[in-house]
């Protein structure tokens, strides 16, 4: 069986694991997320970027560093993971859904403005895929409003728009390292801070609301509690594991890039006659290689091509069912204009199998049975 995903693993993880051990700093903050920290900054030039226990915390976070209030609006797209609403849920704020484009699966950004209301605090766009939005109008349409942007770049690290990373154009960015994600410490996020001015209390926040990182600087001669917080700080056995492929993050990148080239390059026969669709990368977006997807002709179609790849030894999957269709959604949020594209898109779209370390028969084979499937 070709497994859809394997933990992303390159060698070193073991002994950078030990390394944490021997130091007797297994908790957070220690020397391994230290180097994960300045290896997100350094990659995106963020003014501080985060570890934290999942990217479900950094959105979290981002939603408590705002001040998000019950009964204020964020709009983002209803095709997401439950995360990007639950963290604003959570301070009873409404998720506002807006239809998607069915080219890149991004928040249509062309129907944002019609969801802004007086109650409207953020937008958060969701980079599906690793593909960013639009950011330019988002940003536009955040500064004539005053609205906050969250990007939701779960599936970003390593892509930009325009040349700017990812996760660093809006106010707060936020990356996941599950061990779906390019880079993996089994769980795991980051929180990405554009801004200087808004590092201290994120840094407060996620130490449980006391001024401790300010006294590991030697900032200041004890450290106390200051404001609220949580603990949002990962183990550094964790930021170890990740500390070893951020080290060949570039070669990761490479061997996942050439494998989704070598999917597209076995597929567009079949796009070309008009049997299934594959994904679309703007011009103005570098993307990551982090899934490589099919859309059959609808939900039929793809239940059975995914039931035949099965039968050949392939592990195929659907994604995210539209929030706005699950009950909470219907509970908590609203969705704004005509759903012409997020339900229907999400019917038909399937991922094969994309990992680090995919081999390229692998690649061959899943694309073999794919075309198998339409008599090609």
């Amino acid at each position: 069986m070709i497994g859809f995903n394997v933990a992303p693993f390159v060698g070193k993880e073991f002994t950078y694991i030990q390394e944490a051990i021997s130091a007797e700093h297994i908790c957070g903050d220690g020397l391994f997320t230290k180097r994960c920290n300045q290896w997100i900054e350094e990659q995106t030039g963020a003014a501080k970027a985060l570890l934290t226990t999942s990217c479900t915390h950094a959105t979290e976070m981002a939603a408590l560093l705002l001040d998000i209030r019950p009964g204020e609006e964020v709009i983002m797209p209803a095709y997401t993971f439950v995360s990007t609403a639950n963290a604003f849920v959570l301070r009873g704020a409404v998720p506002v859904f807006v239809d998607i484009r069915p080219d890149t699966m991004n928040l249509d950004e062309s129907l944002i403005e019609a969801a802004i209301t007086e109650r409207t605090r953020a937008i958060v766009p969701v980079h599906y895929a690793g593909v960013a939005c639009e950011m330019d109008v988002i940003m536009d349409l955040a500064e004539k409003y005053n609205l906050a942007v969250v990007e939701d770049a779960a599936q970003g690290v390593m892509s930009s728009y325009k040349g700017r990373p990812l996760g660093t154009i809006g106010d707060y960015g936020c990356f996941s390292f599950h061990e779906t994600k390019n880079f993996s410490m089994g769980e795991g996020g980051a929180l990405l801070i554009r801004d200087q001015e808004h590092v201290e209390a994120a840094e407060i926040l996620r130490e449980k609301g006391t001024n401790r990182s300010k006294f590991f600087r030697g900032q200041v001669d004890k450290y106390t509690w200051v404001d609220q917080g949580s603990s949002y700080l990962p183990s550094d056995m964790n930021a170890a594991y990740l500390w070893a492929q951020l080290e060949v993050a570039e070669e990761i990148t490479k061997n996942r890039m050439a494998s989704f080239a070598l999917y597209r390059q076995e597929l567009e026969p079949l796009e070309k006659q008009g049997l299934l669709d594959l994904p679309v990368i703007p011009r103005d977006c570098k993307h990551n290689a982090h899934m490589f997807y099919v859309k059959a002709r609808d939900l039929k179609e793809r239940t059975k091509l995914i039931a035949f790849l099965k039968e050949k030894g392939v592990q195929a999957v659907f994604h995210y069912v539209p929030l706005h269709t699950a009950p909470e959604g219907q509970r908590v949020g609203r969705f704004v204009g005509e759903d012409r594209f997020t339900t229907k898109e999400s019917e038909r779209i399937l991922r094969l199998p994309m990992y680090y370390g995919l081999k390229k028969e692998q690649v061959q084979y899943v694309a073999e049975k794919v075309r198998e499937f339409y008599g090609k």
